[in-house]
């Protein structure tokens, strides 16, 4: 799964991607070539 800080030009890798909103983050999803899975946004560090 890629990460990227905008998904623009992750939507349009292919014609069947589909952007979809799960859990507060972003994610580009396709069902025909679950290769092309993107997600928004980098990994947060929690204080602790």
């Amino acid at each position: 799964m890629k990460c990227a800080n905008s998904l623009r030009s992750l939507k349009k890798r292919h014609k069947d991607c589909q952007v979809v909103r799960r859990r507060g983050r972003v994610y580009v999803i396709n069902k025909t070539n679950p290769r092309f899975k993107a997600r928004q946004g980098s990994v947060k560090k929690k204080r602790g």
